[in-house]
């Protein structure tokens, strides 16, 4: 029996033979639900975060639906100069580098964040005069979820709440704000949902 290799004709137009239409994806069109992507975490990054973990974070959001509106999708980014980022309709979460002590943190950064480092309890210690901060994979993580996503979900409530929809207008002291406000509120549901994973 021979195999039909030629598409159809009908009414004298060759048919195309497999389906040609892009597949629904964020990059192309609106979503019911923001997707999840993962991709390749870069020379010298990994990421520490899997989609399950996002997933699972995101079921503790008491205004998730709120938030929600508008996201396109969340990314697990590559890692770079950044922890995260925002673009219309998209978060993004950069993987972590693969030592992941950080040597080279500006003293500002580690005051202006040093209530969540003490509730995760991070350490923060001296070497050859500067500070270094010694993450352990589960402080790493949660600080991704309880302040990265939370920070770049609150430049897409800014964004999300000015009237054109188009313009982050309060910048980021609004983000950060929101991630602080956000951090005390789901804290203890993070430690009751995640609290082995602290570790």
């Amino acid at each position: 029996m021979q195999r039909k290799s030629a598409p159809k004709v009908k009414r004298g137009r060759v048919q195309k033979k497999n389906n040609w239409q892009l597949t629904p994806n964020y990059r192309y069109g609106p979503r019911p639900h923001p997707t999840l992507e993962r991709q390749r975490p870069g020379q010298g990054f990994r990421h520490l975060l899997k989609r399950r973990d996002v997933e699972r974070f995101i079921a503790l959001l008491p205004d998730w639906d709120e938030l929600a509106v508008g996201l396109k999708a969340i990314v697990l980014a590559p890692g770079g100069d950044a922890m995260g980022w925002h673009s219309p309709g998209v978060v993004e979460i950069c993987a972590w580098e693969e030592d992941l002590w950080w040597r080279d943190t500006g003293p500002e950064y580690i005051s202006e964040h040093r209530e969540i480092f003490d509730l995760l309890g991070v350490q923060v210690a001296k070497q050859n005069g500067r500070p270094v901060v010694k993450w352990t994979e589960g402080q790493a993580r949660a600080f991704q979820l309880l302040h990265v996503f939370v920070h770049e979900l609150g430049h897409h409530h800014d964004r999300m709440t000015t009237r054109s929809k188009r313009d982050v207008a309060r910048g980021e002291p609004y983000a950060e704000a929101y991630a602080n406000r956000y951090f005390d509120s789901i804290w203890e549901s993070y430690v009751r949902a995640f609290g082995s994973e602290l570790l």
